[in-house]
């Protein structure tokens, strides 16, 4: 079995692999209940961000898609392919290009939550109604004020 793993970035504007992350997000909403937008504001706000993405063999197994304010809207990994370091190199990339790191998740997301929090990530308020389903939201942070570029290198070399 190979395991050929490349990174790509889709530049603001592009569809590459937009259908690709949407089945991605929705193999993972059906699994777990998390990642419930709607197809026009996903690919909307696919074509608006940069993208990092991975891919084993051609396929997408990780991506996170970034605003140019450094806010991720959306980051996923193949449920198949999780606690491979995935995750933390694409949350590295967006570090790479953004001294601040923001992003929304779930109260009720607890594989998020300990993700981001081992991360570094802080939460720096609730709120309620966040999401069109009623969900409420975490707002997380990772800053400069949290070391995030030592912190990152140091978790991507212990992976």
């Amino acid at each position: 079995m190979s395991v050929n793993i490349d990174s790509r970035v889709v530049t603001p504007g592009s569809d590459d692999f937009v259908e690709e992350a949407w089945e991605l997000k929705e193999t993972i909403n059906r699994r777990e209940d998390v990642l419930k937008q709607r197809y026009d504001f996903f690919t909307d706000a696919y074509r608006r961000s940069t993208v990092y993405c991975y891919l084993q063999d051609g396929d997408l197994i990780g991506f996170a898609a970034v605003r140019r304010d450094g806010y991720i809207l959306f980051l996923a990994v193949d449920p198949e392919h999780r606690g491979e370091g995935i995750g933390k190199k694409l949350v590295a990339r967006v570090a790479d290009d953004h001294e601040t790191i923001t992003c929304h998740a779930r109260t009720s997301n607890e594989n998020a939550l300990q993700f981001y929090e081992h991360l570094g990530f802080e939460i720096k308020r609730r709120i309620d109604d966040y999401y069109e389903d009623g969900g409420d939201a975490y707002y997380l942070k990772l800053g400069a004020d949290v070391g995030i570029t030592d912190r990152l290198s140091d978790l991507i070399r212990r992976s």
